[in-house]
């Protein structure tokens, strides 16, 4: 596989895999928009953008500006405003979002609260 396939598989993977949790932060932040009523490329972006910058290694402000970019691309007129104002919240507390991810590792648990 070449690095792109290797990194869009992990991407996936990690997506679908801590995706309840990345819902619940992103839920946080956009208190007045449930996700189930966000557009289905607005909410995939979201997800993909805070788990790079909290799971992966990609720089915040990268993984923001891409989100942000492809939301210009693919999403509505609406899209990258929405996207940039829920990332740059969520960014706020990017070392609070790792350390829930990293203790609900360890103890198997998918509560963003504690």
């Amino acid at each position: 596989m070449t690095r792109v396939q290797v990194y869009a598989r992990r991407l996936v993977i990690g997506v679908s895999t801590y995706g309840d949790m990345l819902d619940r932060y992103i839920q946080l932040h956009a208190p007045e928009w449930p996700l189930d009523q966000v557009a289905i490329v607005d909410r995939n972006l979201l997800r993909m953008a805070l788990y790079e910058f909290t799971l992966g290694e990609v720089p915040v402000k990268v993984a923001i500006n891409e989100a942000v970019e492809l939301a210009k691309t693919f999403g509505s007129d609406s899209s990258p405003r929405f996207i940039n104002g829920v990332l740059g919240s969520l960014a706020a507390r990017e070392n609070e979002i790792r350390q829930s991810f990293s203790s609900n590792q360890i103890n198997n648990n998918s509560n963003p609260d504690q």
